[in-house]
């Protein structure tokens, strides 16, 4: 069984639409995929953890 923070393929499939488009030619360090940033904020509903708390290793949050 997967991380309840892991979002699944078909999950995914339904949120991204939902999603706004990023604008081209965005200046500023580049974001981590939106996918990664909605499996950091379900770890930290599931966790309790803070934000700023992610382990890099998770790849998402402000440690990544």
């Amino acid at each position: 069984m997967a991380a309840p923070w892991v979002v699944s393929d078909e999950l995914w499939s339904r949120i991204e639409p939902l999603l706004p488009v990023r604008p081209a030619g965005r200046t500023g360090p580049k974001p981590l995929p939106d996918r990664q940033v909605l499996q950091g904020i379900l770890f930290v509903l599931y966790t309790g953890i803070g934000w700023e708390d992610l382990p890099q290793e998770l790849g998402f949050g402000l440690g990544a």
